[in-house]
C-alpha cells in the first residue's frame, strides 16, 4: 500500500474513534434517548414513547415541582419509573380528599385528566415532610401508578434524567 492509501486510512479510523468518543460523552453526560414503557403517566406520556432525557440536572440538581424525571426507585429494583416530581426537599406533601396538597396550598393539577382522583391510604406517606435530598413523585395516572405514595420519597441520586421533549410518536412531539 502506498503512503496516501495508509493515511487515508488513518485519518478513518482516527475520526471513527473520535465520532464515538464524542458520542459516548454525549450520551452517558449530556442526554439520551428512551421509552416510556406503560400507563402510569397517561394521558400525558403513552406506552412506547420516546423521550428525550437531558442529564446536566444530575449535576447542577437545580429539579422543579411539576417536571418529569426517570429514576432508579430503590436498589433492589432493577426497573426505571418515570414520573412528574410533586415534592421537594422540605416540602410538605399531603394528599387527602383524592387532592395533593403542598405547604399547605391546593396543588394545580392541570396536567391531570379533570375527573383524576389521588387515592392514598393513610399510611407514612401520604403526608410528610420531604427529607433533605430527596423529591415525592407522583404519576399522572394515578390509578395506576405506583409512586411515593407506595414507596416512599425517592432519592435524589438516584434520578437518571429529565424529560425534555417526546419525539417519538412524530405527531405528538413536545417540549416538555
Amino acid at each position: 500500500m502506498s503512503k496516501g492509501v495508509l493515511r487515508e486510512i488513518k485519518e478513518w479510523v482516527l475520526s471513527i474513534i473520535l465520532a464515538a468518543i464524542v458520542a459516548f460523552v454525549i450520551k452517558g453526560f449530556l442526554i439520551d434517548i428512551i421509552q416510556v414503557s406503560g400507563t402510569s403517566m397517561l394521558p400525558n406520556l403513552s406506552d412506547k414513547d420516546r423521550l428525550v432525557i437531558e442529564k446536566v440536572s444530575l449535576y447542577t440538581q437545580n429539579y422543579k415541582r411539576g417536571e418529569i424525571i426517570i429514576f432508579k426507585p430503590n436498589d433492589e429494583i432493577n426497573d426505571i419509573y418515570i414520573k412528574r416530581i410533586i415534592g421537594l426537599p422540605g416540602d410538605k406533601v399531603e394528599i387527602k380528599n383524592g387532592e395533593v396538597y403542598v405547604n399547605n396550598e391546593k396543588l394545580d393539577e392541570s396536567y391531570l385528566k379533570p375527573d383524576m382522583f389521588t387515592s392514598a391510604e393513610p399510611n407514612q406517606f401520604s403526608n410528610l415532610i420531604v427529607p433533605d435530598n430527596f423529591l415525592y413523585v407522583l404519576g399522572d395516572n394515578r390509578v395506576v401508578s405506583e409512586d411515593s405514595r407506595y414507596i416512599g420519597p425517592i432519592p435524589i441520586e438516584n434520578i437518571k434524567g429529565h424529560a425534555v421533549l417526546r419525539v417519538y410518536p412524530f405527531n405528538q412531539a413536545k417540549k416538555f
